[in-house]
Formats: structure tokens, C-alpha cells, sequence
């Protein structure tokens, strides 16, 4: 049995482990980087902005007038320039603003509203396409770092690998976390077939109802060039799972192509067609079952700016917009037109 048993069990020990672990981080960590992290885990999650916001309010207070003492010195500040900003930015929104995630039905389709993940620095999801593979940058933004070393919620032997889970600095899921199998091995955001099935294979087994992993392949939205999936739970299926559309048995048609998959072995046989093709593409594992988006690269001529840097969130279905205009004008014919811009 591992040392450190697994949150996957169950939603109550994920839930556990997710809250008790945003609760330390504020406690035992006085910097921007773990405020911000836990202020928008909160702020995805009422319960948890019940919980936490007292502490995220006096918090929020203490950093202000400590940057502000910092700079009236003529003093650098300590903090990276993404947290400082993303703070100035908190800060000139006004704690007491700060707004909370929403969501709302436009036909099938899911749409969020996520004012604080708008705040999110771009990082390569930003950066022209060159292909599916790039080697693995040392120097780059990666998941080995020291300074994520505090944002790890677990960390143990998951399926026969060891694996880290992070929290996700700015979620847009339930319990959103980036997990990264064998760390130390430094792979870049490129699948195996070997972590294909490990993927397959903890989503088969995992005793959280509703347990999905997310992937985006280099050029469909992956934000960091080391391999990870992104682990969520989702209570109410995502629009591309449901019955309804025709790549699951249903009659009514998807804005976009998309193939699913109830045997690992067939569904890699696609992901190497992809792979041999240089064919961006954004996955959905669920229980013993994956559904396959082939899509344009998020640099297409084609897209538009609002939807460059969609990922397998919105290719499932589920959009953020980041204004309350934004999310309360987008209709369900605007939202599957920019999905069918997707479309290779």
C-alpha cells in the first residue's frame, strides 16, 4: 500500500484533501503566488469562498501594504512579475468585487463565468504552432520547479507510476488539478502509448464518481510543455458526452468532429494517426471511455481572438467568458460557430 495513499478513492477524500491543502497553503505561506492560487480556487467554489474568504480578505490587506512599503523604499520586489501583476490588478478590482464563478445553460453548451481566471498570464498556450513535439526546455516553465513545490496537493504512486498532483493556479473545473505521472522523467506535453493507457486506466479505476481527465496536445491550448493531464469532476455530463449528439449513438450533430473510443488500443490507433499527421487535438477520459477532438492549431488563421486559446474545456462543450456582458450575451448559435472554426 503507498505511503501516501491516493485522493482519488473517493469524492469525499478528494474534497478533503483539496480544502484542508488550500487551508494550509494560507496558513503556512505568506507569498502572492499561494494567495492568488487559493484566492481562485476559492472563488470557483462558494463553499470554499465560505470557508476561506475571511482569511483571503485580511491576507489580501497584509500584501498590499507590504508591496506598498516595498516600493515606497525604492526597494525590487521579491515576488515574479506575473504574480505582482495579477495582484495590481485584484487590487485595483477591490477585494470587496472580487466575483465569484457563475454558470448558466445556452442550449446544450455550458457557459462560466470566471472573472478572475481572465486575470491568468497566457504562458505558451499564446505561441505559434510548430508541431506536436518540442523537446523539453530545462530553463522553461515546467512542473519540477522549486517554486510549485508548496502548490503540490499530493504527491505519491498512482496507477504504478509516481505521479504529482498540483492544484490548478487558475481552475475552471470542479477540483481542478494538473497531474504530472513520473515527474522526474521531464517528458514533454507529447502522449505515449504508455501513458495513454495509464490515463485510461486511472479514470477506469478511480473510486471519485464523475472523475475525468482533461489533455491538450501542443497547439490545442497546453499551456506548459510537460506532460500532464488536467483531473477534474464533473457531476452533470459535459456536452460532449451527452446521448444526444451523434459520435455517441444520438442524432443531433457536433459542431465539430469528434470520435469516441471504449477500447484504449483503438482509440491510441487514432491519437498515432494524429501524431504521424502533426493534427492538434484535445481529449476527454472518462470511465472506460475517451472522446477524441482533431482540430485546427490554436494560431489558425481562422479563429478568432476570444477563442485562440480554447482547450479541451471548450471542445467539450463548456466555455468561460470573463465580462458579465460576455457571458450573459454569448447565444448557443455563437458558441457553435466557434467551435465549427475549429474544424481541420
Amino acid at each position: 500500500m503507498s505511503p501516501n495513499p491516493t485522493p482519488f478513492t473517493s469524492l469525499a477524500a478528494l474534497q478533503q484533501h483539496f480544502a484542508t491543502g488550500l487551508s494550509t497553503l494560507l496558513d503556512t505561506h505568506k507569498g502572492l503566488g499561494v494567495y492568488i492560487l487559493v484566492l481562485a480556487n476559492a472563488a470557483y467554489d462558494r463553499k470554499l469562498w465560505a470557508q476561506l474568504s475571511p482569511a483571503l480578505r485580511q491576507r489580501h490587506a497584509e500584501l498590499a501594504a507590504s508591496l506598498a512599503d516595498t516600493l515606497r523604499r525604492g526597494q525590487t520586489l521579491a515576488e515574479p512579475d506575473d504574480d505582482v501583476m495579477v495582484f495590481l490588478k485584484l487590487s485595483l478590482i477591490g477585494f470587496e468585487h472580487i466575483g465569484l464563478a457563475e454558470s448558466r445553460h445556452a442550449g446544450p453548451w455550458h457557459v462560466m463565468f470566471n472573472p478572475v481566471r481572465a486575470l491568468r498570464p497566457p504562458r505558451v498556450s499564446s505561441q505559434k504552432f510548430e508541431g506536436l513535439l518540442r523537446p523539453f526546455d530545462a530553463a522553461g516553465f515546467h512542473f519540477n520547479k522549486p517554486f510549485l513545490a508548496k502548490e503540490v496537493l499530493w504527491e505519491g504512486r498512482l496507477a504504478g507510476k509516481p505521479a504529482r498532483l498540483l492544484y490548478n493556479k487558475f481552475p475552471f473545473a470542479r477540483l481542478h488539478g494538473l497531474l504530472v505521472p513520473e515527474p522526474p522523467r521531464e517528458m514533454p506535453q507529447h502522449l505515449t502509448p504508455e501513458l495513454h493507457g495509464w490515463a485510461w486506466h486511472l479514470c477506469a479505476h478511480s473510486g471519485v464518481p464523475g472523475f475525468h481527465l482533461g489533455y491538450n496536445s501542443y497547439g490545442a491550448g497546453a499551456s506548459v510543455n510537460h506532460l500532464h493531464f488536467q483531473s477534474f469532476v464533473q457531476a452533470d455530463p459535459l456536452p460532449l458526452l451527452e446521448s444526444r449528439f451523434a459520435h455517441n449513438g444520438g442524432a443531433d450533430r457536433y459542431p465539430l468532429p469528434c470520435r469516441r473510443f471504449t477500447e484504449p488500443v483503438d482509440a491510441w490507433i487514432e491519437l498515432d494517426r494524429l501524431h504521424q499527421q502533426n493534427i492538434p487535438y484535445n481529449l476527454l477520459y472518462s470511465r472506460n471511455c475517451l472522446h477524441v477532438v482533431a482540430r485546427v492549431a490554436q494560431d489558425a488563421e481562422k479563429l478568432e481572438a476570444v477563442s485562440r486559446g480554447y482547450g479541451w474545456s471548450e471542445m467539450a462543450g463548456a466555455v468561460t467568458r470573463f465580462s458579465r456582458e460576455a457571458y450573459q450575451g454569448l447565444s448557443a448559435a455563437e458558441f457553435e460557430a466557434e467551435l465549427a472554426r475549429f474544424a481541420p
